[in-house]
């Protein structure tokens, strides 16, 4: 269901590689979403956020070193956005996503995807123009 797709696409190699590793990790709580046969999906919650903090700082860092070497002018409007999603998931409440389990991977995956798709499309398209 959540894959890399053409459109996607910014041409360069590291980072729709990356970007499709973050693609992967939302069709993982795409997969705890609809997966009626795990009742406790706490703990694979928690490891899908971790998981996404802990690419995306990697992902975020080989962004931003890309753009500092062709002196991408916009490279602080990238790196505020970057600090917001990180900051979102930290900010993540575990604690109400022990409570409503369905609907905390529900709002995560809309997290992911509303971000990725936008943020790709809209932003680090740019980067190449």
């Amino acid at each position: 269901m959540y894959e890399m797709k053409d459109e996607y696409m910014t041409g360069i190699k590291l980072i729709d590689d990356e970007h499709a590793r973050l693609f992967d990790i939302a069709e993982e709580a795409y997969q705890l979403l609809n997966n009626d046969l795990i009742h406790d999906k706490y703990d694979k919650l928690t490891d899908i956020i971790e998981e996404l903090r802990d690419y995306s700082r990697e992902h975020f860092t080989d962004e931003e070193e890309y753009m500092r070497s062709i002196n991408y002018k916009k490279i602080f409007t990238q790196i505020i956005e970057h600090n917001a999603f990180i900051e979102k998931l930290d900010d993540f409440d575990l604690d109400d996503a022990d409570e409503n389990q369905e609907e905390a991977v529900g709002e995560l995956l809309k997290f992911i995807t509303d971000w990725l798709v936008n943020h790709i499309l809209e932003v680090d398209m740019r980067i190449e123009e």
